[in-house]
């Protein structure tokens, strides 16, 4: 359904990020099948909602968004620990995927974005064709051999 990790990808995002200044930050996803569609859910707290970009191309699903900080001037900063700037993913859509009914809802710092499998991918039952019974079809094989 999904790739998640790309070792090379992955190599050239930390190398840019110990040179970069302005480093993307990676967005925690959880990824689950439920019935016919997928299901993504990316933590964008604090996230302006409308900084949440989205967008597909070829296989790709990317996510970004930007937090903001809520500093000011002539504030003494005790402790930053919570990121803020852009944040992203990426992520690599299967070929079971319908890519052109792909929906988002943000709700509670939450992207959660849903991808109907492609028809062509759901389960289907196969329809067995017999002639006859068994044991006439076995004797017209050996007869022929």
């Amino acid at each position: 359904m999904l790739m998640r990790f790309e070792p090379f990808r992955e190599f050239d995002r930390a190398a840019e990020g110990l040179l970069s200044e302005t480093r993307l930050h990676q967005v925690p996803v959880d990824a689950y099948r439920r019935g016919n569609e997928f299901r993504v859910d990316l933590d964008l707290p604090g996230a302006d909602p409308g900084s949440i970009d989205l967008t597909v191309e070829s296989d790709v699903l990317t996510v970004r968004a930007t937090r903001s900080s809520h500093e000011t001037k002539g504030d003494e900063v005790q402790v930053a620990e919570r990121g803020h700037g852009q944040f992203g993913r990426q992520l690599f859509l299967g070929e079971s995927l319908d890519r052109d009914h792909i929906g988002a809802n943000y709700h509670d710092g939450v992207l959660t974005i849903t991808i109907p499998v492609a028809e062509q991918a759901k389960p289907h039952k196969v329809e067995i064709t017999h002639m006859g019974n068994a044991p006439a079809a076995v004797e017209a094989a050996t007869v022929t051999a």
